[in-house]
Formats: C-alpha cells, structure tokens, sequence
C-alpha cells in the first residue's frame, strides 16, 4: 500500500504557547494524531496551569495521553501512539 496519508511518519509539533488562547493549536494537533511536547514555561504560572489542564482535558476526551516531563513541559499524545519509560 503505497497510499499511507494518515498513516505516515509520526510527527512531533513543539508548542511554546505565549497566550492562553494558542494552547488551543495543542489540542487540534492531537486530533490531528500529531505528538505535541507542550512548553509553557513563558506564561505566568496561572495562566501556565490553566492551559496545561485544558490541553490534558481536550486530549484525555480523545482517548489519548499526557506525560509531565517537568513544571512546565508536557507530553501530549494520540490514542493510537504508545508511550513508554525506561
């Protein structure tokens, strides 16, 4: 099967939001079975959380999965990726 659009290579999108309102760009990219590293260490610590719970909300909705790497950066995948630890 030469035709893989949708199945093709895993993409990885790196999201430092600036705003609240850009969190939103997170989200989409996951529906779009994107890999999102989410970094909000550029917002205030309020807005930082607020937009991090948002993203894990819209991508927990979709089956998918969230990993906190540290304070501030996130990994955000879709349902049909696996992530593992060593």
């Amino acid at each position: 099967m030469d035709d893989l659009t949708g199945y093709g290579m895993p993409e990885v999108m790196v999201i430092i939001p600036s705003c609240f309102e850009e969190a939103m760009e997170a989200v989409l990219a996951v529906r779009a079975r994107k890999v999102v590293l989410l970094q909000a260490d550029q917002l205030d610590p309020e807005v930082a959380q607020r937009a991090i719970d948002f993203v894990a909300g819209g991508v927990t909705a979709m089956d998918g999965q969230a990993e906190r790497l540290d304070a501030t950066t996130f990994l955000f995948a879709p349902a049909l990726v696996n992530l593992s630890h060593l």
